[in-house]
């Protein structure tokens, strides 16, 4: 019977399902934070190996949906203008994706949780992210890099893309679209990368698959809300719930 919830119990498959569906929300809502939630909630209850193999297919599907909301030839435009920043991700995706099976959980988690704690109450507290770049294709390239590295590892690598698109003043629609295309490739990259380390084999990606329905929901119903209410509002509230996930990572780790 578990065999059918990815080798889980049923309760702790229902609670992967609400966790899941709460983060597709909030991504339709804002664009980002899903790969983040869900982390900090699958990592609850399970291994680290398998909260980032349950993140990768329900981030590919939301990402595929998000990046070619506005049409292929404004995706494929977007592509070309982030190319530095998406080979970046890629390539040390690939790079650093082999650390996942090695890290101890404690610090797996305490290096999630606190970067994402300090960007987000950076953020709440008024301090402006965006970077001084005189060299637009060099930060690009570094940021990219760090974004790969991190996003290997913990399969988020969202903070240096939104540090990027604010320090360029890109305006909403194409800060929705870049996320959904940066976040898209870098999935199939995390995806290829995790079928050689073995952490996405038969058992996790059965269960991955299944939580790409309550992304997917969750997800319509965060765009309607993206298109009904104030952004700057509703970033705010995620920008607390961005807190509160990484000090709830970081309460896992401590508390271990």
């Amino acid at each position: 019977m578990q065999d059918l919830f990815g080798g889980l119990a049923p309760a702790t498959f229902a609670f992967a399902l609400a966790v899941t569906l709460f983060a597709g929300f909030v991504k339709g809502a804002v664009g980002f934070a899903m790969p983040m939630i869900m982390i900090s909630g699958l990592s609850a209850f399970l291994p680290p190996q398998m909260a980032v193999a349950g993140l990768i297919l329900p981030t590919l599907a939301t990402n595929l949906s998000q990046a070619f909301r506005q049409g292929l030839p404004e995706a494929w435009q977007t592509t070309v203008t982030y190319r530095r920043f998406l080979i970046g991700t890629v390539v040390f995706i690939l790079v650093s994706a082999p650390l996942v099976t090695v890290i101890p959980k404690d610090i797996f988690l305490l290096t999630l949780g606190l970067p994402i704690t300090a960007f987000a109450a950076l953020q709440l507290a008024g301090v402006p992210l965006a970077l001084p770049i005189h060299h637009r294709a060099r930060a690009e390239w570094g940021l990219g890099v760090l974004g790969g590295l991190y996003g290997g590892v913990s399969g988020i690598w969202g903070p240096p893309l939104l540090v990027y698109l604010l320090s360029i003043h890109a305006p909403k629609t194409e800060t929705v679209r870049a996320q959904g295309v940066v976040f898209l490739i870098g999935a199939v990259a995390l995806l290829a990368a995790h079928l050689r380390t073995g952490v996405a084999n038969v058992h996790s990606l059965t269960f991955s698959a299944a939580l790409v329905v309550p992304a997917l929901i969750g997800l319509a119903l965060g765009y309607r809300l993206q298109d009904r209410l104030d952004p700057v509002r509703f970033r705010r509230w995620t920008q607390v719930l961005l807190v509160l996930t990484g000090l709830n990572l970081v309460r896992q780790a401590v508390m271990g």
